[in-house]
């Protein structure tokens, strides 16, 4: 049996692709019966997300589901096949593997090891098991990406980075005050990056919010979302002394806050330290003030600074993740292969000893006059007989097994000479009693 994965990305689409082939999240079954109703898929789970969709499956035929996935894709969203193929991907067997439990490692990621993607994947688990579109490998194995992200997170700091502007913001107040959870947050703006960095602030335990805005209206509606206050425009410098922290993001066209305002206020503050961040263009604050003691000001710039040098850090913990990586999908692939093989060996030998019971017992009730010691002659001579005939197919299905490669030819070549149909394959890894002993023969 063969993983593969058909679909596209933020490296291969553009958005306008990307949005005419996503999967609605709350209609999620009529997709997922229609993939595994396709001749050659046996198990599927679908992943759409704003940068990605993804069809993971799992077929004996892996050429043939790959071209019914493309067929799929093209067909539901109405899309001519000429123009989504050039954007699509497909990986089979171990790059299938490596590709998914990169995913889910936020690897692959537009941001290297943002976390939400491992979360979209669970949901989409989720749905296909809600389904019934997945059975005993994808199960298994989208649960091995899951603990395989884990590993990544637990072994790397791949996310301890901070990576977006606003979160950068929350890091460096951290290093100025140490904890947030007694600080005051002031904005001046009530845009959508001052908006989104006051959340990190929040979520970051900041324990009082004030807004200012020349709209009134619009500073008071933000103050509510975060349980705040909102202050008039006209006023916010008497208020200024309060806030620990100042974000600044007005459309101004030139300095809202010069040198000399600040010195008063941080003299109001006793010498407190004041962190300043300007991410208006044009600046919002008169870059003087850094010069005073105790304010510590960043622009947008300065920003984006933090933000490239923590990239480097991830991109470094990336090279350990992937080494992560590399390890589980030797493991896993492993275990795939011996999936096949262990059960197609245990039915072969069971149809060659039922069919030698079944001769051997015709041949004794014609010959009632043998003794014990020339039946078990006979028998230990089928015995031996069945042993050699296999010897060399069993041979070669052990050594693929222990070389941990590709067996799916022998595999399936075996099955339909024999008429196998080998018993299903148990959840966990493969015991160590696997039944590919060779028949003992009786002395």
């Amino acid at each position: 049996m063969n993983i593969l994965v058909v679909g596209l990305s933020h490296k291969t689409a553009p958005v306008d692709i990307r949005e005419r082939v996503a999967f609605a999240p709350t209609a999620m079954e009529a997709p997922l019966k229609q993939v595994v109703g396709l001749p050659a898929v046996a198990e599927a789970v679908i992943v759409s997300t704003c940068n990605r969709v993804e069809i993971y499956a799992c077929s004996r035929d892996p050429e043939a589901a790959c071209s019914q996935l493309r067929h799929f894709l093209a067909e539901y969203h109405n899309i001519p096949a000429d123009e989504l193929n050039p954007h699509l991907y497909e990986h089979c067997g171990g790059e299938a593997i490596h590709h998914v439990f990169r995913v889910a490692s936020s690897l692959d990621s537009m941001v290297i090891g943002e976390p939400q993607i491992l979360g979209q994947i669970k949901t989409a688990y989720g749905y296909a098991s809600e389904f019934k579109t997945v059975g005993l490998i994808l199960n298994r194995f989208l649960h091995k990406a899951f603990s395989v992200a884990k590993r990544v997170r637990t072994e790397t700091e791949i996310a301890s980075n901070a990576v977006s502007v606003s979160f950068a913001a929350v890091e460096l107040a951290r290093k100025i005050f140490g904890t947030l959870t007694d600080k005051t947050v002031m904005l001046i703006g009530a845009g959508e990056m001052c908006e989104l960095a006051a959340r990190h602030f929040v979520n970051n335990g900041i324990s009082q919010v004030l807004v200012t805005n020349r709209t009134f209206e619009r500073a008071e509606k933000l103050a509510a979302e975060f349980g705040g206050r909102a202050v008039l425009f006209n006023d916010y410098v008497e208020h200024l002394h309060q806030a620990d922290i100042v974000l600044t993001s007005t459309g101004a066209p030139g300095f809202i806050l010069d040198r000399q305002q600040l010195e008063g206020v941080i003299k109001r503050r006793k010498n407190r330290p004041m962190f300043l961040i300007d991410i208006a263009v044009p600046r919002d604050i008169d870059p003087r003030a850094n010069d005073i003691d105790n304010i510590y000001l960043y622009d947008v710039d300065d920003l984006q600074e933090v933000v490239q040098a923590n990239l480097k850090e991830r991109h470094k913990e990336a090279k350990k993740a992937e080494a992560i990586v590399l390890t589980e999908v030797d493991q896993f692939h492993q275990w795939l292969g011996n999936l096949d093989v262990v059960p197609t060996i245990v039915a072969l030998r069971k149809k060659f000893e039922d069919i030698r019971q079944e001769e051997l017992q015709k041949t004794l009730s014609r010959f009632s006059s043998l003794g014990d010691k020339e039946r078990k002659s006979i028998e230990a001579m089928t015995a031996a007989i069945i042993n050699k005939a296999l010897h060399q197919p069993i041979s070669l299905l052990k050594q693929c097994k222990d070389d941990s490669g590709s067996c799916d030819g022998y595999v399936d070549a075996v099955r339909a000479l024999f008429g196998l149909v080998p018993p299903e394959p148990d959840a966990g890894d493969t015991p160590a009693d696997d039944g590919l002993n060779e028949l003992p023969i009786k002395e």
